[in-house]
C-alpha cells in the first residue's frame, strides 16, 4: 500500500471557464493555466502520481509543450492511472478538498465524483470530492484563486 498527496493552485481570472473535476461551473471567471487548469483533477494526478513515485503533473505533461494547451485534465488523468495500471498499481481511494470563497460547489460535486471515477476506473464510492471556503482569508479567501487537496491510496 502507498499513499499519496497532491496539491495545487490556479488563479482565478476573467475570460476563462471555471472547470473542476471535469464539470463546467457557471461563474464570471475561471482558472488561468496552461491547461484548463482543473486545480481539482490536477491535485489528484499529483498524489496518485507521488503514491507511485512517478514525479508530478510538471513532469508528465509540461505547461511549455503546446500539446497539453486547453487539454482537458480528464483526459490527463486518464492517462495518468493508465501509467498506474501498467506498473499493476491498482487505487485503493482518492479523497480531496476544493478551496474556494466562491462559486458554492455542492450541486457539482456528485458529478465531479463520477467524472473522476470514470477516468480512473474506480467506483464512485472510492472518490471523495469536498469542498470548503476559508472564511475570506488568504488568496482563496478573497477570490483570487482556487486551490486543490488531494490525497490517495494505491494497492
Amino acid at each position: 500500500m502507498r499513499i499519496g498527496h497532491g496539491y495545487d493552485v490556479h488563479k482565478l481570472v476573467e475570460g476563462r471557464k471555471l472547470i473542476l473535476g471535469g464539470v463546467e461551473i457557471p461563474y464570471e471567471k475561471g482558472l488561468l493555466g496552461h491547461s484548463d487548469a482543473d486545480v481539482l483533477v490536477h491535485a489528484i494526478m499529483d498524489a496518485l502520481l507521488g503514491a507511485a513515485a512517478l514525479g508530478d503533473i510538471g513532469k508528465l505533461f509540461p505547461d511549455n509543450d503546446n500539446k497539453y494547451k486547453n487539454a482537458d485534465s480528464i483526459e490527463l488523468l486518464k492517462q495518468v492511472c493508465k501509467a498506474l495500471v501498467e506498473r499493476g498499481y491498482t487505487i485503493g481511494n482518492v479523497d480531496s478538498t476544493v478551496i474556494a470563497q466562491q462559486p458554492k460547489l455542492k450541486p457539482y460535486i456528485d458529478q465531479m465524483r463520477e467524472n473522476i471515477a470514470n477516468a480512473c476506473d474506480v467506483s464512485i464510492d472510492a472518490v471523495s470530492v469536498k469542498a470548503t471556503t476559508e472564511e475570506q482569508l488568504g488568496f482563496t479567501g478573497s477570490g483570487m484563486g482556487i486551490s486543490a487537496h488531494s490525497v490517495c491510496i494505491i494497492i
